[in-house]
């Protein structure tokens, strides 16, 4: 009789943690973009800082052989 109160139990529990994560699924969707949006947003950032430090190394490259 255990063991049928047991297996019950485990199928109630398979059941109950479907239900969340069907009921979840929007909300994970929503993260993913949120997250995706902020990867793109902090690769943008950094694709920046990267071409005005470029930018800034050739400038000073060339100052160098002009007062040279």
């Amino acid at each position: 009789m255990k063991e049928f109160f047991v297996g019950l139990f485990f199928i109630i529990v398979l059941i109950i943690l479907a239900g969340i994560g069907v009921l979840l699924t929007p909300l994970l969707l929503l993260m993913t973009l949120a997250l995706r949006i902020l990867i793109s947003a902090i690769l943008a950032i950094f694709a920046i800082w990267l071409l005005g430090k470029c930018i800034i190394a050739v400038w000073e490259k060339i100052k160098q052989k002009n007062t040279k």
